[in-house]
């Protein structure tokens, strides 16, 4: 059931085609479900996980599309825009979760949604803290998303390079092989590492594989911004 609710969320949250990249009436079903199976099942300590997890992300949608219906990354997001009530919300969902001490895979998502929602700025994004949460989290979902994931949180604590390594052996293994996710990110490490042409090849393999208008947008952006000015 838990599984069922997530996906439906994520469907609203990044829908997988189409001309828009939320859904939020699927987000809003999704949360009214998941408070309702919150109250009939209180002492399942996954269940508030998943709640205080989709509660954290939905706190941030007035944030993540401009005025043209474009993507906006978390980096460059005007956290003005966050929801400061559903976060504070969403921490004290997650405490009651962490209260009963058995933790769950939701929960530690919940818990890196958490640090992300409740820092003030981008420098301040405790990403070790976050990399040693993925550590765990791989541990009992050893799924290739959440090691895409993680590569991301060790290239922001520690080095890119660190990072691009983890993103280039997914590549090598097939596993994501039609998740536009997996060449956008290695796309936005080699950005930052100053390697434009390959960071512009890579962008333009993630651009084939993204399924909405607005990812599309976005990724063509990147590919312009890559080119020698």
């Amino acid at each position: 059931v838990l599984a069922v609710l997530y996906g439906l969320f994520n469907e609203g949250y990044s829908a997988s085609g189409g001309t828009v990249v939320t859904r939020q009436g699927l987000c809003a079903e999704a949360i009214r479900l998941a408070r309702l199976l919150g109250l009939l099942m209180p002492d399942e300590p996954e269940a508030l996980g998943l709640l205080a997890l989709m509660v954290f992300h939905h706190a941030r949608s007035g944030a993540r599309v401009d005025d043209a219906g474009d993507l906006v990354t978390l980096e460059v997001q005007d956290r003005a825009l966050w929801d400061s009530a559903a976060i504070a919300e969403a921490c004290e969902i997650l405490d009651a979760a962490v209260r009963l001490a058995r933790p769950g895979p939701y929960q530690l998502l919940a818990a890196i949604a958490a640090l992300h929602a409740t820092s003030p700025t981008p420098a301040a994004t405790e990403w070790a803290e976050i990399a040693a949460l993925y550590d765990r989290l791989i541990q009992v979902v050893p799924t290739p998303v959440v090691a895409l994931n993680r590569a991301v949180a060790v290239a922001m604590a520690d080095v890119a390079e660190a990072g691009l390594r983890l993103v280039e052996q997914l590549e090598a293994s097939g596993d994501l092989a039609s998740y536009y996710l997996l060449p956008a990110t290695r796309a936005d490490l080699l950005r930052r590492l100053g390697r434009n042409d390959q960071a512009a090849a890579a962008y333009r393999r993630a651009l084939d594989l993204a399924p909405t208008d607005s990812e599309r947008r976005y990724l063509a952006k990147r590919i312009a911004e890559t080119r020698p000015r």
